[in-house]
């Protein structure tokens, strides 16, 4: 949090009553568009390359019969990102700094650790897919554009202010739709994509239930958490006119209304390219019997000769555009999470030397990550098993999350009623399940 902020809060405490209704009042007839933020771009970040690899696979593998695994997700989706962003805008703090305070310091810490170690293999395996696509798209060298690619997103992060830097991310959530473009270019069996979406022939074999953990895994991950939480912190520290609700309670109602709308648009356009990506690949690659897909580089090149080269290029530059948004999210994340336990000042508006801390956890998970193209480590194997690690700590972090969410003495007036907490308490038993039967999978 940034120096000088209780001041500011103080001297905010001092304005006068009637300055509040007009806010809200100009809050509410902002444009739709403006109303859009953290949590579109948390929502697009979610279609990172491993994702798109995950996607691909399931519909790859089992066609359309997976498809009702993402209708079910978005209502979960939806529920706890909104607690994130409550809890950061509600109390003004990050989610590491909540869940130290209903958690044990040892096992927050050994939580982060984790979610570091599962972070920068992700981030890796985002690097090298980007690289591959640029090279499947121009023919150079794949180690130069993930070296490329690495340096110009850690550079975007350390010296660009916030609110630019955020522009640019807005601005980067439109490559998703490339995704959703190549549906249009395919002939499709509707009636069969019908069947998938209610879930009315699913192949429930072990294949399909270690991929319906995957897809769990990777729309829900605890990444998403903290990024959500601290931007919705970042905001309020940015604007002179926004405080923690916590301390000005009249803020609620239009603060409540964006994160709503913002939220709920950010994880439909999440689910919705992933359903573009699923149905696409059932259609082309199932359909031909191309059933196995390990990497987003994979996927674009066997939909080449199958459904054509501007489909190919389309999904190619997704796989790019989707890595940019996608790395300083999952760097951030833990910069984030890590320097609120440490104590440390944090902030993407701050220059690297303002704080050092932070930018040195974010600069170490993309450096280390870049680390793994050029090591003996096999990236598919790394990515499986950071999901695992993921779908694991997430269980304990969103229990933690939901805990501070459902605290009248943390949340005042906007703790989660039953709707919302409901809903989160339901997403993170049904992230407890996955965990223990991704577990169960990988240990068989």
């Amino acid at each position: 949090m940034h120096a000088g902020l209780a001041d500011r809060r103080e001297k905010a405490n001092k304005l006068p009553r009637m300055s509040q209704p007009g806010l809200r009042s100009r809050l509410h007839a902002a444009p739709l568009l403006k109303q859009l933020g953290p949590g579109l771009i948390t929502g697009a970040a979610d279609d990172d390359p491993s994702g798109i690899a995950t996607y691909s696979q399931g519909g790859a593998q089992f066609g359309f019969n997976l498809l009702w695994t993402l209708l079910l997700t978005f209502p979960l989706m939806v529920a706890i990102q909104m607690v994130s962003a409550l809890v950061g805008r509600v109390t003004g703090k990050g989610l590491a700094s909540n869940m130290g305070q209903v958690m044990p310091r040892p096992l927050v810490l050994s939580l982060l650790a984790l979610l570091f170690i599962a972070n920068t293999i992700n981030v890796g395996a985002d690097l090298a897919a980007m690289g591959a696509a640029a090279k499947l798209v121009t023919g150079l060298n794949q180690h130069a554009f993930t070296l490329f690619f690495a340096f110009l997103s850690l550079g975007l992060q350390l010296f660009i202010p916030y609110r630019r830097y955020a522009r640019f991310l807005m601005v980067l959530t439109f490559s998703l739709f490339a995704y959703v473009a190549i549906i249009f270019l395919l002939p499709l069996d509707w009636k069969a994509i019908g069947a998938g979406l209610i879930g009315l022939h699913p192949n429930l074999t072990e294949g399909a239930a270690t991929t319906i953990v995957a897809i769990f895994g990777t729309t829900i991950s605890p990444y998403l958490f903290f990024w959500q939480s601290a931007q919705e912190v970042e905001e309020v520290d940015q604007d002179d006119d926004q405080h923690p609700l916590i301390e000005r309670p009249r803020e609620g109602p239009a603060a409540i209304s964006r994160i709503r709308i913002d939220t709920i648009a950010g994880m439909f356009a999440s689910n919705l390219v992933a359903l573009a990506i699923m149905i696409a690949t059932a259609a082309t690659l199932h359909a031909h019997g191309v059933t196995n897909i390990n990497t987003a580089a994979d996927a674009a090149s066997a939909l080449k000769p199958i459904a054509g080269r501007f489909a190919f290029a389309l999904f190619s530059i997704g796989i790019i555009g989707t890595g940019l948004l996608a790395i300083p999210v999952l760097a951030g994340s833990t910069g984030y999470a890590v320097a609120e336990a440490a104590g440390w000042k944090t902030g993407l508006d701050n220059m690297p030397w303002q704080a050092r801390g932070f930018y040195m956890v974010i600069g170490a998970a993309v450096l280390l990550g870049l680390g793994i193209d050029w090591s003996p480590i096999d990236p598919i194997k790394a990515l499986y098993w950071s999901a695992v690690l993921n779908g694991v700590i997430a269980v304990p972090m969103m229990a933690a999350l939901m805990f501070v969410a459902s605290s009248r003495k943390k949340m005042g007036e906007f703790r989660a009623g039953w709707a919302l907490g409901g809903l989160g308490w339901l997403c993170t038993a049904i992230m407890a399940a996955a965990a223990i039967t991704m577990l169960y999978v990988s240990l068989k």
